[in-house]
């Protein structure tokens, strides 16, 4: 199993650890429910060191990611983040990343943790004939998210660049807690606010302290990986290996916002994916609320009245800040429209739910 840099922290303050993506990982501190909601009104703090980074840089960069990207980066300029995704050759995405635009000649790629070798092969087949330079810096990054609504005022007492009113998606290098060309990003998994931190693994201990003496007067906490699961689920955020892979589409993931058919971005399998979005799809990721009383799980059944199989919870939990059970799965399109009645088989049992628009959690 890898560790970060901020193992011993963790086991210090009493993080219950556990094995997520082949990384020794904190779960939980406190609780689910007090760190969910620490982060919904407040601010805590999640290490998410086990992310991958890779550098896309030289004349071929903007080339390589407008190709494997779905979204169109020809929109990007300087300090600008993009969501977006690789599609595969065969309809499904191989993973959902994030892009940060330092110039046409210089990208970084934020990866999934459990992904970084399959992006990283991906890429570099994907480069073939291209011929951009790729640097796999992952293991010398450590990252933590400040999420929250007072996260931006707290971090800016550790830097002198103005943080506090960087708009959403954009990204700043900055002397941060002392430490030069830290990268700030007004990013997140939570739809609570805040920023992503990234910076050299010899710089994590001092910026780990620093962050928790700022937030100190606000109420900081760590937070573990249980309430960054249930918080992006009330965001209806999509988890890759949970709502999306290797099988899913684009499209009938519902992020078709991040999909763009426009001239100059013809990204892998562009035309098989445009056809879907032309003559529809099998299924649809939605959203639902259940109604009787149950928690639904991943690979829950979803039946209609009848008690005909229709589709598959992806992810599902009792939502803290909501009070209620919440989950996401595919269906047939004809019962993804928001209020239609569906069925969780939990154990055996058909328990009503109700197709609703995400986010579930308005803020």
């Amino acid at each position: 199993m890898k560790t970060t840099v901020f193992k011993e922290k963790h086991e210090a303050m009493g993080g219950k650890m556990v094995e997520f993506a082949g990384f020794y990982m904190p779960v939980q501190f406190e609780g689910i429910n007090i760190e969910h909601q620490t982060v919904r009104e407040a601010l805590g703090v999640f290490d998410v060191s086990h992310m991958g980074e890779i550098w896309v840089e030289g004349p071929k960069a903007f080339d390589l990611v407008q190709k494997v990207s779905s979204n169109d980066i020809q929109v990007l300029s300087e300090g600008k983040v993009q969501y977006t995704c690789f599609p595969n050759d065969k309809g499904g995405i191989v993973d959902d990343f994030l892009v940060y635009h330092f110039s046409k000649e210089k990208y970084l790629l934020v990866v999934n943790a459990s992904n970084i070798e399959k992006d990283w092969n991906w890429l570099n087949q994907q480069n073939e004939g291209i011929g951009a330079e790729l640097r796999n810096a992952s293991d010398e990054t450590a990252q933590l998210a400040v999420q929250g609504p007072l996260a931006l005022k707290a971090m800016q007492k550790l830097t002198d660049e103005p943080i506090e009113d960087m708009p959403f998606y954009t990204y700043k290098e900055v002397e941060f807690a002392g430490v030069k060309d830290v990268l700030i990003s007004t990013t997140g998994y939570t739809g609570a606010g805040g920023c992503e931190i990234y910076f050299p693994n010899a710089d994590g201990l001092k910026i780990y302290d620093a962050v928790m003496e700022a937030g100190k007067e606000f109420g900081i906490k760590p937070i573990g990986l249980a309430a960054r699961d249930t918080l992006r689920l009330e965001m209806g955020f999509c988890l890759y290996g949970n709502d999306i892979d290797d099988t899913t589409s684009p499209i009938e993931a519902g992020l078709g916002w991040i999909t763009k058919f426009v001239e100059g971005n013809d990204f892998v399998n562009r035309a098989n994916i445009e056809k879907q979005k032309q003559e529809g799809v099998t299924r649809k990721l939605i959203g639902f609320e259940m109604v009787d009383k149950g928690i639904p799980r991943q690979h829950y059944p979803i039946v209609d009245a009848e008690g005909n199989t229709i589709g598959e919870v992806t992810s599902g939990t009792m939502a803290p800040s909501l009070k209620k059970a919440i989950g996401m799965a595919y269906v047939k399109p004809e019962f993804a429209k928001s209020g239609t009645e569906i069925f969780v088989e939990v154990r055996g049992k058909a328990l009503k739910a109700v197709v609703v628009k995400r986010p579930f959690y308005k803020g």
